[in-house]
């Protein structure tokens, strides 16, 4: 189990320090969180602050960028140029925006690319992507803000998923999101989730190693 604390938990007063902190407990990724205010009810930062978790961190750990954001097809570049180790983008902007096209592109920028999922939309809205990405992450909250409870009905989203990609020999990862600590990620796990993104449950924990390592032990 992969374990990615998002960086939309952390004391922004120090976020270099942060991400550092994350990684010496044990996070196999950082993750995040970019909002624009628009596609969800909250602002939180830019390619400006990826950059600077970038700069923070040793080569090659991986950043994983998710753009809950309007206008993906405009913006990855930006983040591609930041470092960002792998882009999300949301399948709710489908038909407004470019899905296959986007995909695409972030792939040619010699990045990896996933497709995001929220709690009300339906699974299947994923499934003519799936050949095309690396990773589908599945909302487990109303994106927007963090500490929210996790959303237990979108664990069938996740079985639905691992099917599928048995089904068609797939390698994608699927990934949770929302509401998720230790008591949660033996659920996850079973359902098929391989990474799972926790925000207060990591950086609010008073060992932030014990909680990592709970996650991942989790069966």
């Amino acid at each position: 189990m992969l374990i990615a604390p998002s960086m939309l938990a952390c004391d922004f007063r120090s976020i270099g320090d942060e991400a550092r902190r994350a990684l010496d407990a044990g996070a196999d990724w950082l993750h995040l969180d970019v909002m624009d205010g628009s596609f969800v009810d909250n602002i939180s930062f830019g390619p400006d602050i990826c950059r600077a978790i970038r700069d923070s961190v040793p080569t090659g750990t991986f950043l994983d960028a998710h753009l809950m954001i309007d206008a993906p097809d405009h913006y990855f570049p930006r983040f591609v140029a930041a470092g960002a180790s792998l882009i999300s983008i949301h399948a709710e902007r489908e038909g407004e925006v470019d899905l296959h096209a986007t995909l695409h592109a972030i792939r040619e920028s010699s990045v990896q690319c996933g497709l995001v999922v929220n709690p009300a939309t339906p699974v299947e809205k994923t499934f003519s992507y799936l050949e095309e990405v690396d990773l589908v992450l599945v909302m487990s909250v109303v994106p927007g803000f963090g500490g929210q409870t996790f959303m237990a009905d979108t664990l069938e989203k996740v079985r639905a998923l691992r099917r599928k990609r048995e089904e068609r020999g797939l390698h994608y990862l699927i990934q949770m999101d929302g509401g998720i600590g230790p008591a949660q990620a033996a659920a996850c796990r079973r359902a098929g989730a391989d990474c799972l993104v926790a925000g207060s449950s990591t950086f609010r924990a008073p060992d932030m190693a014990a909680a990592i390592r709970a996650m991942k032990a989790a069966v």
